[in-house]
């Protein structure tokens, strides 16, 4: 099964439309939530919304905030501050799932950018690491863009200069990215079960590829 890499412009009408029918790495969070049990309301959610989509090809918006709003908007700042050449990340489809990384960094490596409020921001410098309410998109980003670090970047304008850019390194984890794997592959099959009770499809597991 082929990774699929795509160019283009994060948010654009393009970009949706390849993220139809995907299960995509920044939802993997709610997907891995209370892993080994069943999933909870977040997942099951995000499962009908994948139907929907697929069967419409229309998105249905997702719930955003002043400050969601804010951190797409000094997403790109932070990014020309990261110190290092960063290329567009684009969208990268790996046979049933997607992801959108902020983006890459010479051949192994990409970032995830998150424009933080200043107490949230502040808590990072003081414990330093990064925040592990994203590591299921992190490593989710790192098996499906196929490399092997990620640098999480936490970005506040608040700040002095030299204090605005946080950034930790987080390795590929192989252990947890064969556990994100098999969660997924249960998940999908709760996809499965959505879609056919809306549009009466047979799975398409063979479409799925070994990987899951």
């Amino acid at each position: 099964m082929d990774r699929l890499f795509y160019d283009i412009d994060q948010g654009s009408d393009e970009w949706f439309a390849l993220r139809f029918g995907k299960a995509t790495a920044s939802n993997f969070a709610a997907i891995m939530a209370h892993n080994g049990k069943p999933f909870g309301e977040p997942a099951k959610k995000y499962a009908m919304k994948m139907v929907v989509e697929e069967a419409t090809q229309r998105r249905i918006p997702s719930y955003t905030n002043d400050h969601m709003e804010r951190g797409i908007e000094l997403e790109p700042i932070a990014q020309t501050l990261y110190p290092g050449e960063v290329k567009n990340g684009g969208f990268m489809g790996y046979g049933a799932y997607g992801a959108s990384s902020d983006g890459l960094v010479g051949d192994d490596g990409m970032i995830e950018i998150k424009s933080v409020i200043f107490s949230t921001h502040f808590k990072r410098l003081l414990e330093g690491g990064y925040d592990t309410a994203y590591q299921w998109q992190i490593q989710g980003n790192l098996w499906i863009y196929d490399r092997k670090w990620l640098d999480f970047v936490s970005y506040c304008p608040d700040f002095p200069t030299n204090k605005q850019l946080y950034t930790f390194r987080v390795e590929r984890d192989d252990e947890k990215i064969k556990s994100l794997k098999t969660r997924l592959n249960e998940f999908m099959g709760l996809v499965e079960e959505y879609k056919y009770k809306i549009t009466g499809e047979l799975p398409y597991a063979d479409d799925m590829g070994d990987e899951y």
